[in-house]
């Protein structure tokens, strides 16, 4: 039977949210959970925010920056962790959560995920390449320890570099080697180590221990001063198994401190029987050398010849040089001679001056030739043209009524009248005379 609206209990959806943000906070108040990390997110407030997901669900997850800051590794996608937190819920969006405490790799330490993970940052930067590796000197003079002045490491590398070359300095740069502070001391060491003129090499050292109790020397900032150092620094850290970020930076790795020693200094007993059997054989090499000059000088002394029959050879051979050299000095001046000649000859063969004597001939002969043709050609000219012009005499009509012979025309249209027929009675005409003109007028035919 259904409850009348007056006896309804009706949530508002922040009520409900309310009610079940109180349920889920008691039941679950700090809980251990696991999963794999997906959509991982670190805005500029530092703040972690991801999911957390199994094969068949998936939570929300928040670690503010307070808590992060102290993890030794990189929460990344895809990397399973078991975290410690407790739930809650966010009543915006109505949706559940777990606000994290604490976070670790399933399966694996912190130390261990950010030992891994900075040796991988740092490897790719390139810090552990060969080509930053500094040589260490042959015979140093100063050696610096970064160590615990306490313990037996420090006593072990003095004796060794003691017992190998007595006479190499040795200074301790006193430092913490685990526990709080110890990072800042060996940076601080590092950079003082690196203020001293006269260091030459540097041992980083201790003992062995676990993972957590060699942390100071898995630290970037560490690394990051070593790699940093002028000083060629050797690392000594843990038992022969153990390695550090530290070693890998480091110049050079010892599996032991008291090796470290070893490689750093030369044994002085060994370096005193190497230089004996160096002198040994520079003063055999010396002897040899010498006896061999001494041979070569004799066989010089015997190929010597005396001077002046040096000098006898040598003017003899100046003489024959001078004769040789006058003879091909005076055929090469001959030959130069002749073909000055021969090029004389045929400068003057092809002389302008001949051939403007020769074109002014031509030019005397064709103008004489022209001349002669030319008055031919006027005088046949002036006959041609009296011909004509007899010619022309006998026909030209003047010359005729110069005869008393005379022109009728017809007036004013100046038809000549050759027949009597095509004039008419009172027709006006006009009489053409050798000199002048008359008109006339027909009175009857």
């Amino acid at each position: 039977m259904l409850k009348t609206p007056l006896e309804r209990k009706i949530y508002s959806i922040s009520q409900l949210t309310d009610k079940i943000k109180l349920i889920l906070e008691e039941s679950f108040p700090f809980i251990w959970i696991s999963g794999e990390i997906s959509n991982f997110k670190c805005p500029v407030s530092g703040h972690y925010y991801f999911t957390l997901k199994d094969s068949n669900a998936q939570i929300s997850a928040i670690m503010f920056r307070g808590q992060n800051r102290n993890l030794k590794f990189l929460p990344e996608n895809g990397m399973k962790i078991t975290g410690f937190g407790r739930i809650s819920v966010y009543q915006p969006r109505g949706a559940y959560q777990i606000i994290l405490e604490y976070l670790e790799p399933a399966g694996a330490g912190a130390l261990q995920a950010a030992f891994e993970q900075l040796k991988a940052g740092l490897a790719e930067e390139g810090l552990f390449d060969k080509i930053h590796k500094k040589s260490l000197p042959f015979l140093p003079a100063n050696v610096y320890l970064i160590t615990s002045p306490t313990g037996s490491v420090v006593h072990d590398m003095i004796r060794v570099l003691h017992r190998r070359y007595p006479n190499t300095a040795i200074t301790i740069l006193p430092v913490k080697v685990q526990g709080d502070n110890a990072v800042d001391e060996i940076v601080s060491a590092i950079s003082f180590l690196n203020t001293l003129d006269d260091a030459d090499v540097a041992i980083i050292a201790r003992g062995g221990g676990s993972l957590e109790d060699l942390s100071a020397f898995n630290s970037e900032s560490v690394a990051r001063a070593i790699f940093a150092s002028r000083v060629p620094v050797v690392s000594a850290i843990g038992h022969e198994t153990d390695f550090t970020i530290a070693d890998f930076v480091s110049d050079l790795r010892a599996p032991t401190p008291s090796v470290a020693a070893e490689l750093v200094a030369p044994d002085k007993k060994d370096l005193m029987q190497r230089r004996a059997e160096l002198f040994k054989q520079l003063c055999l090499r010396f002897d040899q050398y010498i006896l061999n000059r001494f041979n070569l000088l004799d066989n010089l002394a015997k190929q010597l010849v005396h001077p002046r029959k040096k000098i006898d050879d040598l003017t003899i051979r100046l003489d024959d040089v001078f004769i040789r050299m006058n003879r091909a000095f005076k055929h090469s001046v001959n030959q130069q001679q002749q073909r000055l000649q021969w090029w004389s000859n045929r400068l003057k063969k092809n002389s302008p001056q001949n051939r403007i004597d020769a074109l002014r001939d031509t030019v005397t002969k064709n103008h004489e030739t022209l001349v002669f043709l030319t008055t031919s050609l006027i005088n046949t000219k002036k006959l041609t043209l009296k011909e004509l012009s007899g010619r022309l005499n006998a026909l030209n009509p003047i010359a005729v009524l110069d005869r008393g012979y005379s022109i009728a025309r017809t007036v004013p249209d100046k038809t000549i009248i050759s027949d009597a027929n095509t004039v008419s009675v009172d027709q006006l005409i006009e009489i053409l005379l050798a000199k002048g003109s008359i008109r006339c007028r027909v009175e009857k035919d």
